[in-house]
């Protein structure tokens, strides 16, 4: 069961693209290292941004076609899953997705 923002992308992102668990992990911690940020500590904000600047290129260096369609899938899943979650003690996104992976 996901745990972090992080576990809950690198989900989504195995999910979407033809990758195991390990890779779509690989290929997500990198980026987010690339960009300067800790996984245990991501926002919502630093990783939309993780997925629109810098996902898009390590997808494409990994074989996967329409890489931003597909960054932009995961993003829209994430929001998804955090728009069915409950709202009603906090609406920060941060503290939303902290509730979704059990945080």
């Amino acid at each position: 069961m996901a745990t972090t923002l992080f576990d809950i992308a690198a989900e989504r992102l195995e999910e979407r693209c033809d990758m195991d668990r390990l890779a779509a992990r690989g290929t997500l911690r990198l980026a987010v290292k690339e960009a300067g940020l800790d996984v245990q500590n991501l926002t919502i904000l630093q990783l939309r941004a993780v997925f629109e600047k810098l996902m898009p290129n390590e997808l494409e260096a990994r074989g996967v076609t329409d890489a931003a369609a597909t960054c932009q899938a995961v993003m829209n899943d994430i929001a998804s899953a955090a728009s069915t979650a409950d709202l009603t003690t906090s609406s920060s996104p941060d503290e939303i997705f902290k509730r979704l992976g059990g945080s």
